[in-house]
């Protein structure tokens, strides 16, 4: 069954991420901008008359489809994130990659000293870590860093904002603390 030409227009609006010009919905359809023009006239009257929550707007030189003032706070709920709180072990996991990067699986585990498989695929699911590149030895390992969420999600511009630490902490160089029984 092919579809009305108004209900490909409305295809390619609810597809389209941009606004949608005239010239550009007229090539997708195979018709004039003119025809295009009416299809988006009567396609707005329809928005209108129905009582929808997503109306058609005409924006930054295109035509697109919005949600409609009266159901935006209703979408803003939808698109809030949950606040997900992170294990120690990630928390571990990531400080690691964040003053370590570019770093590999196990060189992390080497500083944690236990596996990291779990927590790494975590860190990467959530994007706060990814894969950077290859390490240029003997089976080529992936290399980790952070990434752009990491960086919204603790509250900086850059990787210089990370606070300093000192010398012994980053080359590993820890002394053992003291014992607190004999």
């Amino acid at each position: 069954m092919k579809l009305k030409k108004t209900a490909e227009l409305e295809a390619l609006l609810f597809a389209s991420g941009d606004p949608l010009t005239l010239e550009r919905a007229a090539g997708a359809l195979f018709c004039s901008t003119e025809e295009v023009a009416q299809l988006l006239e009567t396609l707005q009257q329809e928005y209108q008359q129905a009582g929808r929550g997503i109306e058609l707007r005409q924006a930054a030189g295109g035509w697109q489809l919005v949600t409609k003032k009266e159901a935006a706070g209703l979408v803003r709920r939808l698109q809030e994130k949950q606040e997900v709180k992170l294990s120690n072990a990630a928390m571990e996991t990531l400080a690691i990659v964040a003053f370590k990067q570019p770093v590999t699986k196990s060189e992390m585990e080497a500083i944690r000293g236990v596996k990291v498989d779990g927590v790494l695929s975590t860190l990467v699911e959530l994007d706060l870590v990814g894969e950077v590149g290859r390490k240029e030895v003997i089976g080529r390992p992936i290399l980790y860093g952070t990434t752009e969420e990491f960086l919204k999600a603790f509250g900086l511009n850059s990787l210089e904002d990370l606070p300093q630490l000192p010398e012994e902490v980053l080359e590993g160089r820890l002394e053992e603390p003291e014992p607190l029984f004999d």
